[in-house]
């Protein structure tokens, strides 16, 4: 008997009949983000982010356009679809040579930190992949204006030893994939210097107009500019950008022989394309074109056809509707979910478990295995610890999410320990904290930016040594990923829960199921019931905690794969996250 009237996601249904017959569009239920004020550090001046933006003016969220999603792909099981990642911006890092300036020979330093290769070991974070943004020869502390595509940024190190880089990645099993930057160059890279003469072979690299066209970009901004021999050039983000000509086949071969390099030449694992949704126009549409798709499809077969296994992960900041059309047609691997990001933020900081669960329900049916690179935030937008209010239950809710959820996740690097920032991009950009040392132990001279003020207290070392802090339940939390064949590929299958405020779900693959249970609320819950209707295995389980206590039950899965009123015999505090293994018990 149940004693109350359970919360079922209303809207699986029309999730599942939407999906599977690929009608008209319908909106995800998310919402936006919480955010608060927080000092932000006097720092070394740049005049503008690498999108056009001045330092410490606010992000402008994209514009959505929702469109009706296409058939699925099928599965290809390729290594990606079981990694775990880890993004890098290698100038906030760790210092090895005394200048202020995160290296290559840093992060190779700091690699036992993140995967030391030995599976039995609980001091490293446990990743699989990294993806390291902008790491070739750039004016900007950013690196999304490049001056040279074959060369890497000297603050950072030399080709050795980034080569170096990638062999110690690769002996402890991680990938390594790095920013590919092809939608725009620098106003410095030779290519546009000689565009400038109209008689150069270099003119149709870049996008001339002789007179102003006068329209605007996507979010309302200045997309013509004049250059010094009085013609136009289009620059989606800033003017120090100017957009490369995509439609002309030099200019592709020129990206194909650069993508030939760092495969074969280099030797790493694949791509992170920046700004993909951007890469062609067509006249006054800017994003998402047909002539953008077909491009990246016969990118897509040529680098293939290179080095099979080398992926592209697509920065395509629309809805998922729009996002998964790059993935369902073979133009790139992976793509990120900003849908679902924004959603966990949001409901975790409403405490709204219903339509955290039906957001997961929708996105996971919408995108094929593999295909969803799923994250809190990025090196664009304020850090989750920051949009989270400072609340350390909160991080660790939405981590839980992530980590244990359908998708392939992408954590940026200090989110693990609780870095905070917002606002001015170089303030989410700033030296991750190693230690309580001065300056968090990046450096030991004056750092390129300043270390938030909190690092005596929110370091690396000190919650290594904390069995309670966030970087041990991180690294507790991959150990169970890393090991369970269900959280990393398996079927998501939503359970309606009796407590509107309890996230739960299991995840099931041929060989294991996992039982998620994760109270939203700030209040402990008693007496829980969870159903289902389909989608587990049959037969009788004890429940194996793996995050969580051992508790004294039974669960019995009926012959169609449903689970019919599991009373969970023991309470649910709030920020709860607890996790088991079914464990069948033979028939006697």
């Amino acid at each position: 008997m149940i004693s109350r009237r359970l919360n079922k996601p209303v809207f699986l249904l029309i999730i599942l009949t939407l999906v599977s017959a690929c009608t008209a569009p319908q909106s995800s239920p998310n919402g936006n983000a919480v955010q608060v004020n927080e000092p932000v550090l006097t720092l070394t001046p740049t005049d503008v982010d690498e999108w056009g933006q001045p330092l410490n003016a606010q992000t402008v969220n994209e514009p959505v356009i929702t469109l009706t999603p296409t058939d699925v792909v099928q599965e290809n099981g390729e290594w990606w679809k079981t990694a775990v990642f880890y993004q890098v911006f290698v100038r906030g890092f760790y210092d090895s040579n005394g200048d202020g300036i995160g290296d290559f020979r840093g992060l190779i330093q700091k690699l036992d930190y993140l995967n030391d290769g030995n599976p039995e070991t609980a001091t490293d974070l446990g990743v699989t992949a990294l993806w390291l943004m902008p790491i070739h020869p750039s004016p900007s502390y950013h690196g999304y204006d490049v001056t040279d595509y074959y060369n890497v940024n000297p603050d950072y190190g030399t080709m050795d030893d980034f080569r170096e880089l990638i062999e110690a990645a690769h002996q402890r099993g991680i990938k390594v994939i790095i920013d590919l930057v092809i939608n725009h160059t620098s106003t410095q890279h030779t290519w546009f210097k000689q565009a400038l003469e109209s008689e150069s072979p270099f003119y149709d690299y870049y996008i001339w107009q002789d007179e102003n066209p006068g329209y605007s970009g996507p979010q309302g901004q200045v997309v013509w500019h004049r250059a010094s021999n009085g013609k136009y050039y289009y620059a989606l983000f800033w003017d120090q950008m100017p957009d490369l000509n995509l439609k002309n086949p030099a200019v592709k071969e020129e990206i194909y022989q650069i993508v030939r390099f760092w495969l074969e030449d280099v030797g790493v694992d694949g791509f992170r394309l920046d700004a993909a949704k951007h890469l062609i126009e067509e006249e006054t549409q800017q994003e998402n074109t047909a002539l953008t798709h077909e491009w990246l499809a016969n990118f897509y077969a040529y680098y293939k056809s290179l080095k099979p296994q080398a992926i592209t992960v697509g920065e395509v900041w629309a809805n998922s509707f729009e996002a998964v059309r790059y993935v369902r047609n073979s133009e790139m691997d992976m793509v990120f979910n900003f849908d679902l990001a924004r959603s966990i933020l949001s409901n975790i900081n409403d405490r709204d478990a219903i339509s955290l669960s039906n957001t997961l329900t929708f996105e996971t049916r919408l995108f094929p295995t593999g295909s969803m690179g799923v994250f809190l935030t990025n090196h664009d937008q304020d850090r989750v610890m920051t949009v989270l209010m400072k609340d350390i239950d909160k991080a660790r809710l939405a981590a839980a999410v992530y980590l244990t959820s359908p998708g392939v996740p992408f954590i940026y690097y200090g989110e693990e320990i609780g870095l905070t920032g917002q606002g001015d991009h170089r303030n989410i950009r700033t030296p991750m904290h190693w230690s309580s040392e001065r300056m968090a132990g990046f450096t030991s001279t004056t750092p390129w930016i300043f270390p938030k003020m909190d690092y005596p207290e929110k370091n690396v070392q000190k919650q290594l040594e904390d069995p309670e802090s966030l970087l041990r339940f991180y690294i507790n939390l991959l150990r169970i990923r890393n090991q369970s064949d269900a959280l990393q590929t398996g079927q998501f299958i939503p359970l309606s829960s009796s407590s509107p405020s309890i996230l739960s779900y299991a995840r099931v693959s041929q060989n294991d199921q996992i039982l998620i249970l994760l109270n939203l609320g700030d209040q402990p819950q008693n007496g829980v019931t969870l159903r289902s209707p389909e989608g587990l295995k049959p037969g009788r389980y004890r429940l194996q905690p793996l995050a969580g206590r051992l508790i004294d039950a039974i669960v019995s899965v009926e012959q169609n794969g449903s689970l019919d009123d599991f009373e969970f015999p023991e309470t649910i505090a709030a920020g709860d996250v607890l996790i088991y293994q079914f464990i069948q018990i033979p028939e006697s």
